[in-house]
């Protein structure tokens, strides 16, 4: 028994050779030189310690050993050239299934169209998506990416930035909106919270001629999900603060007003984060560079896109 196994490659070489009854003819099937063919199935006989075929000025004929070893190797080989085909497959175009996770207000109104106009380009594509405020652990879970939202924090994942996002103060039409002219206005006023952020009462704006200044928002309502915030806000119950990718369709239609704009709050992004490795599958890469393209064209709010 060989120290090593032999070299796929001139593995390859032999099978060919067998099936097609000479060198030249593998050669041929091959793309190879005749010289290199032989000479690497001689150095696979080799490698064994075995005559595989046996050389007549006329034909190639298999000994029985050679017999046997073919026998033995053509499957695996094909299973082997049917798996690498396969992988090229996946490097190169989206297939399987892409399982994702992302915050569930946004996995509802941003990705959803996006992931929908994605698979009608790549039909062999399917998805798994996750809709969860929590940080899921990508590693543990499976998943291959994660589309999260803010600041993020140092990790061993990689992160790739998609877009920015404002953060707008907005509130329904009314007597307490036209009495906001600055942001420590805001104190005073009715206050819904998400409280999905660290400090989700406690604000710093920049304003016009650098002025800037940090709200502390009062004690009041709060929700885990910025949907139900923005429906409260529309509802009367109170002042918030919520990505403009949100609320910029009711804020064009009026049913929200967005207050103090000459004032801005800290921008946040957008990002595509996935597990480390060595290779990006292609459904992966595809999906990122697809969304990123998505949300550049314009904000879509529940399926619809805008260019408000």
């Amino acid at each position: 028994m060989p120290a090593e196994l032999p070299d796929l490659n001139r593995l390859r070489l032999f099978v060919a050779v067998a099936e097609t009854g000479g060198f030249t003819a593998a050669a041929v099937r091959l793309g190879l030189a005749k010289a290199v063919v032989s000479q690497q199935v001689a150095r696979l006989e080799a490698e064994l310690g075995v005559t595989l075929l046996t050389r007549t000025t006329r034909r190639v004929v298999l000994t029985e050993a050679g017999a046997a070893f073919l026998a033995r190797c053509t499957l695996p080989l094909q299973q082997l050239e049917d798996a690498m085909l396969q992988l090229d497959a996946i490097a190169h175009e989206p297939r399987g299934v892409l399982r994702m996770t992302a915050p569930g207000d946004y996995a509802a109104t941003v990705l959803a169209p996006a992931l929908a106009a994605f698979r009608q380009r790549h039909p062999a594509l399917s998805f798994d998506v996750i809709a969860s405020h929590e940080i899921l652990d990508l590693v543990e879970g499976r998943i291959d990416l994660a589309i999260r939202m803010g600041w993020l924090q140092d990790s061993s994942l990689r992160a790739v930035k998609l877009a920015d996002f404002e953060q707008w103060v907005v509130a329904a039409p009314g007597p307490a909106a036209a009495s906001v002219q600055h942001p420590l206005d805001l104190a005073q006023q009715d206050w819904i919270a998400v409280s999905l952020l660290p400090s989700p009462r406690v604000w710093q704006f920049a304003g016009p001629g650098g002025e800037a200044c940090t709200v502390r928002m009062a004690a009041g309502s709060e929700a885990n999900s910025p949907t139900t915030v923005q429906a409260l806000v529309a509802a009367g119950a109170g002042m918030s603060i919520l990505p403009d990718f949100m609320v910029r369709d009711a804020v064009a239609q009026g049913t929200l007003l967005r207050l103090l704009a000459q004032w801005q709050l800290p921008q946040a992004g957008i990002y595509a984060v996935y597990p480390a490795g060595r290779h990006l599958p292609a459904k992966v890469r595809g999906f990122i560079d697809f969304f990123r393209d998505w949300l550049a064209a314009g904000p879509v709010v529940a399926g619809h896109r805008s260019r408000g």
